[in-house]
C-alpha cells in the first residue's frame, strides 16, 4: 500500500495560519504545514516516483512547482530504481572498492613473512624488520599518488569524458599493481608501485562520484554516492580477508602478497571495460553537442519517455547550467582567486580543510595502516584482528547513513567526538600502562581490552565521522564555487593522510601507545570546532545552508533557523554573486533590469524544484 508523504498534508494547511506561528513549530512539522519537504512527489510509494506536485492539470499541483509551459508533458510515474541505474551503481561504486582494496592491504603485508624477508632491513643479530622510514614511505606514497590523481583527475575527465577517465584511471592502477608484482628484492619498487596505484585511485576518486552524480537520477543520488563508500569500506574488509587467507596457507611464499595484489586485477578490469558498456554522463556529452545522446541516457537511467517531465527539466536545467559557465568563466586563476573574495567563501574553505583534516586526525587510517602492528603483540593473531575492525567498519557505516539524517550532523559529530575520546583514553592508557609489550603473554587481559576498545573506537567513526565528513562537505559551498571548494578540502584529506601515515611509526616508536592521547586531544578540538562553526544541514536545502552562512546564522541555533521566502533567499544568494544563472546574466548584459530579476527569480524557482528532488 502506498505511503502518504509528509508533502501531501500542505492541502490541508489553513490558509489563515500566521508565518509567526509556523516559525515557533518544530522544523519538521513546520515544513509538513508549509509543504516544503524535501520529497521529490506528492504520492510515493518506495518504489515508484510521482511528478502530481507539478502537473498543472493534477488537482494535488502546487502552484510555486506549476509551470503552464509544460502543460503537454508526461507526468506519469517512475519506477524509484530502474536495471540500468541499478547496474550502473553497482559496476561504477567498484571504483570506491578499488580505493578500499589498495589502502587495506599493506597493513598485513608488513606482517607477512615473505614480505619482510625480501624488502626489510637486517639488524646486527642477523634479524629482518623495517625501518620506520622505510615503512612510513612503502605505506604513504600511496596517498601523495592519490592526492595527485584527484587534483588531475577533474581536467583530465573534462577533456576525454568521464567513461573515457574511469577507463584510464583502471589502467594506471592496473600498472601500479605490475610494478609491485614485479618486485623481487628492491623495496624501493614496491613504493614506486604504489606510487602508481595511488595515481589511478586518485584519480578514480574524483572520476567516479563525477559520473554518479552526472547520470543518476536525482530521488537516488545520494544514495548512489553512500554506495560508493559502503565498497571503500567492503574493499578494506576484502583486503584483510585475502592477507589471512594466503598468509596462513602460503606464509613462506611470495604468493602470500602477490596473490592479494593480483587479485585487484579484478577491480580494475570489470570496472575499466564494463564501464565501456554504459553511455558517456548527459552533462559531458550535452556540452560535447551531443544533445540526443544525452537526453536518450536520461531517458533510458530514469525509465522514462523523451517528453516526460523529469526528462525535460533535466535537460534544461544541464542547458541553463552550462550555457551560464560558459558565460562566467573568467579564466582558473580569476575564478579561483574571486572565490577567496566572495561572501563567507573563505570562511567557508577553511571549515572545510579543518573537518577534513581533523577527519585523518581521529586515528582511524592509523589502525588500519598498522593494525596488525598494533595488535602483534597481543595473543589473539594479528590478521583475524583486522578482520574484526574491518568487518565492524563496514557493517556499521549503515548505520551511519540512518543517523546523519534522523539525529543531523552536527549531534552526531559531537556525540561521535565523545563516544572517540572516551575509547582512546582507554585505549592508550591501558596500552602504556598495563600492558607488557616486552612479554604481552604476561598480560593477556589487557591486549584483549585494547581490541575491545579499538573495535568500538571503529564503530564511532563508522557512524559518524567517516561518512558524514563528506556529507558536510558536498553541502557547506555554493553551486558555482563547489568544485573547486570540495578540491581544497579533498587535499587537505590526503595531506594529512599522508602525514599520518609516514610520521605513524616514528611517533608510535618514541610514545608508543601514548600516540593515542595525541588523537584523543584532536577529537577535543574537534568537538569545539563542530559546535561553534558547523551549521545543520539536516531536512535544509542547498539554498537554505547557503542562505544560513550568507546570513551568518549561530551554528549552534541554526537548527531552529526559519527560512525567509524563497524570493528573499534568492536576492540574497544574488547579491553574494554566488548563484551561476544569475550572475552570468548580469555579467552579459552589464547589470540587473526589472526583467532580468523576474527571469533570474523564474531559474531560481526551476532550480530549487530540482535541488528539492536531488536533496530527498
Amino acid at each position: 500500500m502506498p505511503l502518504t508523504p509528509p508533502s501531501q498534508l500542505s492541502h490541508h494547511t489553513h490558509p489563515s495560519v500566521s508565518y509567526h506561528t509556523l516559525a515557533s513549530l518544530p522544523l519538521a512539522l513546520r515544513d509538513r504545514c508549509l509543504g516544503t519537504t524535501l520529497l521529490p512527489t506528492m504520492k510515493s510509494g518506495v518504489m515508484t516516483v510521482r511528478f502530481d506536485q507539478h502537473d498543472p492539470s493534477s488537482e494535488k499541483r502546487r502552484p510555486e512547482h506549476v509551470r503552464g509551459s509544460l502543460a503537454g508533458l508526461d507526468y506519469s510515474p517512475l519506477p524509484r530504481l530502474t536495471g540500468r541505474s541499478l547496474a550502473m551503481g553497482a559496476l561504477v561504486s567498484m571504483g570506491g572498492l578499488i580505493f578500499g582494496y589498495d589502502t587495506g592491504q599493506i597493513s598485513g603485508f608488513l606482517e607477512m613473512p615473505d614480505f619482510l624477508d625480501r624488502f626489510g632491513q637486517t639488524n646486527d643479530q642477523g634479524e629482518k624488520y623495517f625501518s620506520t622510514v622505510r615503512s612510513g614511505l612503502i605505506v604513504a606514497l600511496l596517498s601523495i599518488g592519490t592526492l595527485i590523481g584527484a587534483l588531475t583527475g577533474a581536467p583530465i575527465a573534462d577533456r576525454i569524458g568521464r567513461r573515457a577517465s574511469i577507463s584510464l584511471w583502471c589502467a594506471v592502477t592496473s600498472v601500479g599493481f605490475v610494478v609491485q608484482i614485479a618486485a623481487a628484492y628492491a623495496w624501493y619498487q614496491v613504493m614506486i608501485g604504489r606510487l602508481i596505484a595511488g595515481l589511478g585511485v586518485g584519480g578514480l576518486s574524483l572520476v567516479v562520484p563525477m559520473y554518479q552524480a552526472e547520470t543518476a537520477p536525482p530521488w537516488i543520488r545520494g544514495a548512489m554516492v553512500c554506495a560508493y563508500q559502503l565498497f571503500i569500506t567492503m574493499g578494506i574488509f576484502l583486503a584483510a580477508c585475502f592477507n589471512y587467507g594466503t598468509v596462513t596457507h602460503l606464509p613462506d611464499s611470495s604468493a602470500s602478497w602477490r596473490i592479494v595484489i593480483g587479485l585487484g586485477w579484478v577491480w580494475t578490469i570489470v570496472l575499466g571495460f564494463g564501464i565501456l558498456l554504459f553511455p558517456e554522463t548527459p552533462r559531458f556529452d550535452y556540452r560535447r553537442g551531443r544533445a540526443e545522446a544525452a537526453k536518450q541516457t536520461l531517458c533510458r537511467v530514469y525509465g522514462a519517455t523523451e517528453r516526460h517531465w523529469a526528462v525535460h527539466t533535466q535537460i534544461e536545467e544541464i542547458e541553463g547550467k552550462l550555457r551560464a559557465e560558459d558565460k562566467v568563466k573568467k579564466g582558473p586563476v580569476a575564478e579561483f582567486a574571486g572565490m577567496w573574495r566572495a561572501p563567507r567563501m573563505a570562511y567557508r574553505i577553511a571549515l572545510g580543510v579543518a573537518l577534513q583534516m581533523f577527519q585523518q586526525l581521529t586515528g582511524a587510517n592509523y589502525f588500519f595502516y598498522y593494525g596488525t602492528t598494533i595488535f602483534r603483540s597481543v595473543q589473539i593473531d594479528s590478521f583475524i584482528t583486522q578482520i574484526i575492525l574491518n568487518t565492524i567498519n563496514f557493517l556499521v557505516t549503515f548505520i551511519g547513513l540512518y543517523l546523519v539524517e534522523h539525529y543531523g550532523r552536527r549531534k552526531s559529530l559531537m556525540a561521535g567526538s565523545v563516544w572517540m575520546f572516551i575509547c582512546l583514553m582507554v585505549f592508550a592508557s591501558v596500552g602504556h600502562f598495563q600492558l607488557d609489550v616486552a612479554n604481552p603473554a604476561a598480560t593477556p587481559t589487557p591486549g584483549i581490552v585494547l581490541i575491545v576498545f579499538a573495535s568500538f573506537f571503529i564503530l564511532g567513526f563508522a557512524t559518524t565521522w567517516g561518512p558524514m565528513i563528506w556529507t558536510i562537505q558536498a553541502e557547506l559551498f555554493p553551486s558555482r564555487y563547489r568544485a573547486k571548494g570540495m578540491a581544497l578540502g579533498t587535499a587537505s584529506n590526503w595531506i594529512w593522510n599522508f602525514l599520518i601515515g609516514f610520521f605513524s611509526p616514528f611517533i608510535f616508536k618514541a610514545i608508543d601507545f601514548r600516540y593515542g592521547y595525541v588523537f584523543a586531544g584532536c577529537y577535543f578540538a574537534a568537538a569545539w570546532l563542530v559546535y561553534f562553526f558547523v551549521i545543520e544541514g539536516q531536512g535544509r536545502t542547498l539554498e537554505e545552508i547557503d542562505t544560513m552562512y550568507l546570513e551568518h546564522v549561530t551554528p549552534w541555533k541554526s537548527t531552529s533557523w526559519v527560512p525567509p521566502p524563497a524570493e528573499q533567499m534568492a536576492s540574497i544568494r544574488r547579491k553574494a554573486g554566488l548563484d551561476l544563472e544569475t550572475t552570468a546574466k548580469a555579467e552579459s548584459e552589464g547589470a540587473l533590469s526589472g526583467d532580468t530579476e523576474t527571469e533570474g527569480r523564474r531559474q531560481e524557482g526551476r532550480s530549487d524544484e530540482l535541488l528539492h528532488q536531488e536533496h530527498a
